[in-house]
């Protein structure tokens, strides 16, 4: 559903309205969200705007420790739809290594193998940051690169392998 919407919203992202962002999204059947998420992205394309003039990768570049940049994206009022969770994808997604991408399929997988007490989704930075930490814990204890083993444990419970 995500790479559909991400092709239906492509021409529209640097320029496009909410209302042509949202029909498209509702032809391609792409998002579960076809009106709030449109409005999403046209706050923070404005936010980014302002701020760094749409240079993003140069701002997060500017930041000296991983954890600020992280918390910058999701932390940022301004920057609508992004948790530590969808933060952390982003980054991985764009080179930016050294965080988990702690989704339900992995919280579920990490909770069977002993390495956590519950599979449920953290609510706060600090619960975040000791998931994550325990992640990093089991990848050293059975020998799997960090920033691989949550697309491990995804995959195991999804069956599919997208990147």
């Amino acid at each position: 559903m995500g790479l559909k919407a991400i092709e239906a919203m492509r021409p529209l992202l640097l320029e496009g309205r909410r209302d042509q962002m949202t029909r498209a999204l509702k032809k391609a059947g792409a998002h579960r969200f076809p009106v709030a998420r449109p409005a999403y992205i046209v706050e923070t394309r404005g936010y980014l705007r302002k701020d760094c003039r749409m240079a993003l990768r140069e701002r997060l570049n500017s930041f000296t420790d991983p954890f600020d940049r992280r918390d910058w994206l999701a932390k940022e009022k301004r920057i609508k739809g992004l948790g530590y969770k969808e933060s952390s994808h982003f980054l991985r997604n764009i080179g930016f290594k050294g965080h988990a991408i702690l989704d339900k399929h992995v919280l579920r997988c990490m909770h069977e193998v002993g390495a956590i007490e519950t599979s449920q989704p953290p609510t706060s930075r600090e619960r975040y940051l000791e998931l994550e930490n325990r992640l990093q814990d089991f990848a050293r204890d059975i020998g799997i690169d960090f920033d691989e083993l949550d697309l491990v444990l995804w995959s195991m419970k999804t069956g599919e392998i997208l990147k």
